[in-house]
């Protein structure tokens, strides 16, 4: 009797990093794993891969959209195709929420924003690919990307208020308290505060990560029904189901491609906007 395959594993080699991409028929790029640098190991992953080709096809859809628009001015026409499309996806990314969450002053964080939101909708769709990879289903990418969101966020509020306006933002002491009741608060909220700070990060980092890898789990669960029933009279009763749901699955995994992507931008924005007009 054949036995059934280990669907536990295939899901981790899938939604796990590795120094191994896995192409059509049966043919594999095994990556250099050896690029030591000060002890701190430089070689590309899987994932780092992923991310240069979503990068690249960010620049590309931009460039490539840019120009049908632009010509489609010239001629006097309005824009239309890849190029009217991508150019809705840029206002409404750019007026409802990089501009509408930030406020006054957020034209300058509408470059971040729009390339945060292309590159982690790209990131998230070529998982949806057949022998592709997610890197947002990677701990170490969202948390890099939720990082530098953190770090854009908390600099440019420090630029934004000054030393003494940062610091209340900190030290949190309610407006009219002074003598031993504001030292009292401040010792209760500034500890509060600080978590705050680093919640909103992990936050980040932890809502992308999940909804991108337990997307997969499921398909891929779904999938494996039908080689767990192979050679059971259950597979002709299993197969049909798991295909239609593992369909249903990937549309909604498509769905929150898109979401996702959108949610990290709108949070980052808002963020931004909360440290940038603190009153």
């Amino acid at each position: 009797m054949m036995q059934a395959p280990d669907i536990g594993k295939a899901i981790f080699e899938h939604t796990s990093d590795s120094y191994v991409i896995e192409l059509p028929f049966g043919l594999t790029i095994h990556l250099p794993h050896d690029w030591i640098l000060f002890g701190i190991n430089f070689s590309p992953t899987k994932h780092v891969v992923y991310m240069a080709v979503a990068a690249l096809l960010v620049f590309l859809t931009v460039r490539y959209a840019g120009r049908q628009v632009e010509r489609r001015h010239r001629e006097g026409r309005a824009p239309s195709g890849f190029g009217g499309a991508i150019e809705a996806i840029v206002l409404f990314v750019r007026d409802d929420v990089a501009l509408g969450n930030i406020g006054h002053g957020g034209e300058k964080f509408v470059p971040y924003i729009l390339t945060l939101f292309f590159f982690i909708l790209y990131c998230n769709l070529l998982g949806l690919f057949p022998w592709g990879a997610t890197p947002t289903g990677n701990l170490a990418v969202t948390g890099s990307l939720a990082l530098i969101s953190f770090l854009v966020i908390e600099i440019s509020g420090f630029r934004a208020l000054g030393p003494r306006g940062y610091l209340k933002t900190i030290v949190f002491v309610p407006p009219g308290m002074t003598g031993v009741g504001a030292v009292a608060m401040a010792l209760i909220m500034t500890p509060i505060e600080i978590i705050g700070k680093i919640v909103k990060p992990f936050a980040l980092t932890l809502r992308l990560f999940a909804n991108m890898t337990a997307g997969h789990f499921v398909i891929l669960s779904l999938l494996g029904l039908i080689f767990v029933f192979a050679g059971s009279w259950v597979v002709g009763v299993v197969a049909p189901a798991s295909v239609l749901f593992v369909v249903g699955m990937m549309l909604l995994e498509l769905l929150v491609a898109f979401l996702q992507a959108y949610i990290f931008a709108l949070l980052t924005s808002v963020f931004i906007g909360l440290m940038q007009h603190q009153h």
